[in-house]
């Protein structure tokens, strides 16, 4: 058998995932603490801000049972839901939550004078159960029905010959008559028609909608940078100064970070999806180890985006800088104190 067994595979789901999880819980941590701390922060956008960073918080504690997912295990019905729908509830509020600050700060930059009269700021409430409302119904949906469950096991009960070929390709499971019962499996709880509607019609538009937000935001800076370098021009009369070439680093810069952060965090997440939807498609579902990287790698490095986002803030770090600062001088001073004394 090329694939590796369910412990293996299950190790090497916790060998990559428990740094990335642990590394995401901790920044996001710290930057909410940043917030919290900092009474000039306590406003509209960086509380949808924050409500990323607690998603994403709770994405760091789903991503080791994301890929579990796609394993075949011995669990009850209530239990194989649970272990389905919650992960995917969390994963899909942090998408729309993302979409959500980069829609709130793409209304900043294209109206900075009137975006407080915006319904994401006139109706805060109302636009933060937009973002943990909706996945939360959506995820649901198999629990209310929608899911293979007894179908699947209508369809294995037919004939001896199915139950061996199907116990041959799952391999975690028991699939006897009287234990199919308790056998898990993504495919039974999760509808293809679930599958493509989550994919296309949910995860790549909201993509595709943070690509677009983001290249917009970018036009637009791209001709401010052009109107104050007119400006700049016209007033000391010159070819071109320090302050313009200064300007145009800074925007080359910016394209450059959000090309590499496009390349690092969303490419891996895309490639993931379709490699999911194709094994999906397929009779037999074979969980090779190239697949676990992809689904780790994927969704891990997809989750980085928020912590990119506040460690970019220096006002977000402010206050961990100011405390790692202050144990720095106190940990030098006890040290010259105890070399000072004979």
């Amino acid at each position: 058998m090329d694939s590796p067994d369910l412990r293996e595979q299950e190790r090497l789901i916790f060998i990559i995932t428990l740094p990335l999880s642990t590394a995401i819980i901790l920044a996001n941590l710290l930057i909410i603490v940043g917030i919290a701390c900092n009474r000039q922060l306590h406003n509209t956008p960086n509380y949808f801000f924050l409500s990323l960073l607690v998603a994403d918080v709770c994405t760091g504690f789903a991503l080791p049972f994301i890929p579990r997912m796609g394993l075949n295990r011995t669990l009850s019905f209530q239990a194989c839901l649970l272990m389905h729908i919650f992960p995917n509830f969390l994963f899909l509020s942090f998408l729309f939550n993302l979409v959500m600050v980069h829609y709130e700060r793409y209304l900043c930059i294209v109206s900075p004078l009137h975006y407080s009269q915006f319904w994401v700021h006139r109706c805060f409430p109302a636009a933060l159960l937009t973002v943990w409302m909706p996945p939360l119904l959506y995820a649901s949906l198999p629990a209310f029905g929608w899911n293979n469950w007894s179908s699947r096991n209508l369809q294995n009960s037919s004939s001896d010959a199915n139950i061996t070929t199907s116990s041959s390709v799952e391999g975690s499971c028991n699939f006897s008559l009287g234990e199919y019962d308790d056998c898990c499996s993504y495919k039974q709880v999760f509808t293809r028609a679930f599958i493509y509607v989550e994919v296309y019609g949910l995860l790549l538009p909201a993509i595709m909608c943070i690509i677009g937000l983001t290249g917009r935001v970018l036009w637009i800076t791209r001709k401010q940078v052009q109107d104050i370098c007119k400006l700049h021009r016209s007033v000391e009369r010159k070819e071109a100064s320090d302050h313009e070439q200064q300007l145009n680093v800074r925007y080359a810069k910016c394209v450059a970070a959000v090309s590499l952060i496009f390349l690092v965090c969303w490419v891996p997440y895309i490639v993931y999806l379709h490699v999911s939807v194709a094994l999906f498609r397929g009779t037999s579902y074979s969980r090779s180890t190239l697949n676990i990287i992809l689904s780790c790698t994927g969704i891990g490095s997809m989750a980085i985006i928020p912590v990119i986002l506040g460690l970019a803030n220096r006002q977000y770090t402010d206050p961990i800088r100011k405390l790692l600062a202050k144990l720095r001088d106190r940990w030098t001073g006890l040290r010259t104190s105890e070399d000072a004394t004979p």
